[in-house]
Order: C-alpha cells, then structure tokens, then sequence
C-alpha cells in the first residue's frame, strides 16, 4: 500500500465543497503529493489509484428503517467524551445528511467498480482529530476558524502527514480531507480509537477513527 486518499466529500451540485488529498507513503510517514478542492465525481475516480487506501468522509450505507445506525450511535457517544457536541454525529437519512448519503453510498460504488483492488474506509475526519488527541478548541472551530484550521494541520504534521504544515490557507474541507488519510491510514495499519466493522451486505465498509 503506497498511496492514500482522503476524500471530504458534499452532496450532489456541490461539488465546490469537495476536497480530496493525495498520499503517498514515505518512510513511516506519508508525502502529500496533491490536494484538489472542488472534486466531480471524475475528478475523484482520477484521483483515486488503481490500489491503495480511500477514506471517505460520507454515509457509505444507511439504516433501512431511517435514523442512525449503530455505528452512528456509538462514534456519537465517543465524540461526547471527547468534547464535541453529539450533533457532531448525524443520521445518515437526517435532512442536512441525506443527499451526502446519496452521493457517498454511489461514489463509494463507482470506486469499488473501477478500482476494484482500492480498500474502501468510511471515515468521520473530525471524530478522528478528536478522538486522537488534537486540540479540541481547533477541533471545534475548524469551519469558522482560519487559525484553528492552521492548527489542526500542523498538528496533522506532527502525526506523520508530511507537507501539510506549509501549505497556504485551506478551507474546512481540505483540512478535512487531510485528516481523512489519516484516519485511513491509521485504520489500514489496524491502529484505530474506534471502528464499527462492516456487517454486509447492508453495510459493506468499516467506519473508524
């Protein structure tokens, strides 16, 4: 496994709020190679290589009586304890989720058809930042905060993710989509804080921190 990809993915007709970023493995760290902002779902198959590591940050299934799944249920009691607010956490079906969840469960698909050797992670990027220790006050000011933003990327750096405490400054989603390799990576190296495994067919990918 060489390269990692962190997808901060947004609903249909919003593909301006997509990040994705490009890692590969250097060492026992990883090198940023690219970091693209506004993705189609195009964009992201051609971002995505023929092997490696995805994390994606979007519902890659749904309960099918509506409402959270388990697994929801669970990250959502973890990020309490770790000072975020349980809203942090939503339904995959909610309103201000359910075309998110349209766009993860297809493009998830169309990754596992056309990069058929690709591991495949759902991912919750800022659960992951702070269930791993990241500043919480960063953590919780992430969308508002170019500061906070600045932080949590050269604390990114200091967990391994090369080349990310220099770049210029980034919205949200592309911090997001940074913290997602790391999620993945960490996930691929079976050294997550939290993880609901895959119970297919219903909901065919593991969802960890």
């Amino acid at each position: 496994m060489n390269r990692l990809v962190g997808i901060d993915l947004s609903g249909p007709g919003s593909a301006q709020h997509t990040s994705v970023a490009v890692f590969r493995r250097e060492g026992e760290g990883l090198e940023l190679d690219e970091l693209v902002a506004g993705a189609s779902d195009a964009e992201i198959l051609r971002l995505v290589p023929k092997s490696g590591v995805v994390g994606l940050d979007a519902p890659l299934s749904y309960s099918p009586v509506g409402g959270s799944r388990e697994g929801d249920v669970g990250l959502r009691k973890a990020v309490i304890g770790s000072g975020l607010p349980p809203g942090s956490v939503m339904a995959p079906s909610a309103p201000r989720m359910v075309y998110l969840t349209l766009r993860g469960v297809a493009v998830s698909r169309l990754i596992a058809k056309e990069r058929p050797e690709v591991n495949i992670v759902e991912v919750h990027p800022t659960a992951s930042l702070a269930l791993r220790g990241a500043p919480i006050e960063f953590v919780r000011k992430m969308k508002s905060d170019s500061r906070a933003r600045r932080g949590l990327l050269e604390w990114l750096e200091t967990m391994g993710l090369r080349g990310v405490g220099m770049l210029p400054e980034q919205s949200d989603h592309s911090v997001a989509a940074c913290a997602a390799v790391l999620a993945a990576w960490k996930w691929y190296r079976r050294e997550t804080v939290w993880i609901h495994e895959a119970e297919p067919p219903l909901h065919p990918y593991d969802f960890a921190c």
